[in-house]
Formats: C-alpha cells, structure tokens, sequence
C-alpha cells in the first residue's frame, strides 16, 4: 500500500509540473517589463526584447506606444520607463464609479459615435497588405540580424528596395497590357452614335494601324445600320446575333470572323483579313453616303 501511495504521489507530482504556468496578469507584466529596463540603456537591446515578451504576455498588443518604444533601434528606453512608470500609477489606484453600469451605457454611446467608425471596421485589404509586407521584412531581419531585428536603417533600406520593385512590377505589368487597354478604351461607348462615326473611326485607326480597333468600328458601324444607333451600346445582343438579322448575313462573315477572332481570341487582325472586312462593310456604308449628299 505505502508503495502505491508513493507511486501515486509521483504521478501527480508529474502532471502538476507538466501543467503550463499561469500566464502573468496585466499589472504582473508591466511590472516586470519595467524591473528588466529600469537601468538598461542604449545600444543594447537585450532588455527591450526580454520586456517586449514580458508585456506583450500579460498586455497583449494593448501598449502600442510602448511596444514601438521597445521595438525601436535603439531602444527608446527613457520614453519606455516613463509610460510604464504611469501605467503601474493608473493600475495601482484604478478608476470607479458609483454606477458602473451607467458608466458602461455612456460609453457605449460615445463609441457609437460616427468619428470611431473606423475603430469597429476591420483592417482594408490595403492595410493587411502592408502589414504582411512588414511582417515579412521583420522576419528577414531577424534571421540577418539575429533576434535584435538589425538597425533602423537596414529596415529602412529593404522598406526602399522593396517598394521600388512592386513600382517595378506594376510599371512593367501597365506597359505591357495599355495596348489591348486602349484597344478595349476605344470601343467603349458615349452614348448612341450614327453608323457614319463608327465608319469615321475605322478609318482613322486603320490608318494608325490599328486594324484591332478598326474592325470593332466596322462592326459597330454595320451594327447600327442593321439594328438602330443604340444597337451596339444597348443591345443585349450579340454581334454574330445582329449580323443574323441581315438579308444575307452569310456575306457578313469576312467582317463576323477577324472580330472574333481579334474581340475574343485575342489574335491581331493582318492587312488583307481588314481588306476583306472593308469591302463587305462598304455595303452598309453606301446607303449613308446617299443619305448625306439627299
């Protein structure tokens, strides 16, 4: 029996050691990470790394100030020990009231206030961004550095590089897709127009060029003769379902066929496939010329 109670007593000593220890209350933890920086000093920044997890233990990221004090290089520990210096003051002699509820309604209806709108929203996508970006140098600096987190201006430089090269990014990305951007920029409507500007606009950028363009204009142009000038802005339409609608919309392919090609499959449009386009739309073009020398 003496046995099994030594046994017994074993085993319960071994799960009360194996327990995790009570983390810190609030005034535990400013308490210690003011002891660890009371006489610490600058460069070293050792003490702000032991503060640092002793605050945040107990606080949490509750002492933003405090934190970015700690975290700076070099530490700003004079800053740091009087904040936490008031800190241990405000804890020690808490505030009360006489209605705690009362108290708790009226702030309630102070942060329901407009101005702290932003407080109850969570972070914008731009804003986790950010973040995870810095996230991200910490962590290199970290491992060049050590635990330190190296200098403020090591962090600096990497905040610079990297930067400059998502500018980078984005300039080279703009660069190559502002041609099929200006192309779609061009078909885009401003309200209902007459076929002959559609007709107008082919010229014009078939002769820069663009033969992309000037096939969209074609069809537009053929478009409005067949179904009304809102045809191409309005019409739930498709091309190929407009084209349908003509006497002999087989004739029509030449021009239906490089449009899609070009609208959808994202093929350029060669000189004698425009040519062929031009021809079949001059057909639509004939009945306005008519109406404007009338």
């Amino acid at each position: 029996m003496a046995l099994l109670a030594l046994t017994a007593a074993l085993a319960s000593a071994t799960a009360v050691a194996a327990d995790p220890p009570e983390p810190p209350t609030y005034a535990q933890a400013v308490q210690t990470a003011y002891d660890i920086i009371q006489y610490a000093s600058a460069p070293d920044a050792v003490p702000a790394i032991r503060a640092t997890n002793a605050l945040v233990s107990g606080t949490g990221t509750t002492q933003p100030e405090i934190l970015d004090d700690l975290r700076a290089r070099p530490p700003l520990y004079a800053d740091a020990r009087t904040r936490l210096s008031e800190l241990l003051a405000a804890l020690q002699q808490p505030i009360t009231t006489a209605d705690p509820q009362l108290a708790q309604q009226r702030l309630r209806e102070v942060m329901s206030m407009s101005r702290y709108d932003p407080l109850h929203r969570p972070p914008s996508l731009w804003d986790r961004l950010v973040q995870w970006i810095q996230d991200r140098i910490a962590a290199l600096l970290r491992l060049l550095f050590g635990a330190g987190g190296g200098s403020q201006l090591a962090a600096w430089w990497i905040y610079v590089v990297s930067i400059a090269t998502l500018a980078v990014v984005v300039f080279v990305l703009f660069r190559a897709a502002r041609g099929r951007f200006s192309q779609s920029m061009t078909a885009l409507p401003g309200g209902p127009r007459p076929p002959a500007d559609y007709f107008a606009e082919a010229d014009r950028l078939a002769a820069s060029g663009d033969r992309v363009g000037a096939i969209r204009a074609l069809c537009a142009g053929v478009a409005a003769t067949l179904e009304g000038e809102r045809s191409w802005e309005g019409s739930p339409l498709t091309v190929r379902e407009i084209f349908q609608r003509a006497p002999d919309h087989e004739a029509l392919r030449p021009l239906l066929l490089p449009f899609e090609a070009a609208v959808y499959g994202g093929r350029e449009v060669d000189a004698a496939a425009y040519e062929r386009a031009a021809r079949v739309a001059a057909a639509f073009r004939r009945p306005l010329a008519a109406q404007a020398a009338a």
